[in-house]
């Protein structure tokens, strides 16, 4: 997005950096505070009622809420938290990341008016986290269970189907949290799933003129860093349709070059 990139060379010095840390250790507090009792369940969730009643303190306690699950799940939920902000703070830069955190509360909020009564959480919100690392990195390997190791990808079309599942088959409410929570994720990654809608077609096209000899020649190389398919075979690689010409990129730089004109 240029408009964040303008942002960023303006007022990118403002930017928090290591806000996943904060986050974390806020929602630390706010766990202990109910664990020990002095707390009631649901003194950081969200909603416009509470908001126009004067409890406007609940705007900043929103992102801060805590997991409300079993001790070690919730120090899973953390961890899990870390590595994915930590590393789309280390691949987009401070600000940026800073700018997806925030809009996501600021549409969620929004939301919010819309279903007065409904409490809103930032599960919702932790859940965009995910999509947008799975999205960067769909072959990143997790272990499930400490045990079996799934790619992101497949992860996250679960999620993806938990999503769609909510929203056929929730209430009003529901459905709108859906939608306020991947609005953020839509609106940073809209042009990137358009160059792979395009680029699937094409590959598609290809396959079904491609003969069944094997070319001798190397048909993959990332212009941007120069790896090719025989010194990466395991890379993916990708051509972009909003380049001049032909150039094609690996999967860690297809959604980070510059365009070529």
């Amino acid at each position: 997005m240029k408009f964040i990139d303008q942002l960023d060379r303006k007022i990118g010095r403002f930017a928090i950096p290591n806000l996943t840390i904060y986050l974390i250790a806020g929602q630390s507090f706010f766990y202990l505070m109910y664990m020990t009792g002095k707390l009631e369940r649901g003194a950081t969730y969200l909603s416009a009622d509470l908001l126009m009643a004067g409890e406007w303190w609940r705007l900043f306690t929103l992102p801060f809420d805590p997991p409300r699950q079993s001790l070690i799940f919730t120090l899973f939920a953390w961890y899990f938290f870390y590595m994915l902000g930590s590393a789309l703070e280390e691949h987009w830069g401070a600000f940026r990341y800073n700018v997806y955190l925030f809009l996501g509360c600021i549409i969620t909020v929004a939301a919010s008016f819309l279903v007065p009564g409904y409490p809103v959480s930032n599960a919702f919100l932790a859940g965009s986290i995910f999509l947008a690392f799975a999205t960067l990195f769909p072959d990143y390997q997790v272990l499930l269970f400490f045990v079996l190791p799934v790619r992101m990808k497949w992860l996250a079309l679960i999620t993806w189907l938990g999503y769609a599942y909510q929203f056929l088959f929730g209430d009003w409410a529901t459905r709108l949290m859906v939608l306020a929570a991947i609005a953020n994720y839509l609106l940073f990654f809209a042009n990137d799933i358009v160059v792979n809608i395009r680029y699937g077609r094409k590959q598609l096209v290809k396959k079904a003129v491609r003969t069944p000899q094997k070319s001798s020649r190397l048909s993959h190389k990332c212009t941007t860093c120069g790896i090719t398919e025989k010194s990466h075979p395991d890379m993916d690689f990708r051509y972009c349709p909003q380049c001049a010409g032909q150039h094609g990129y690996c999967r860690d730089h297809i959604f980070s070059h510059e365009h070529k004109k």
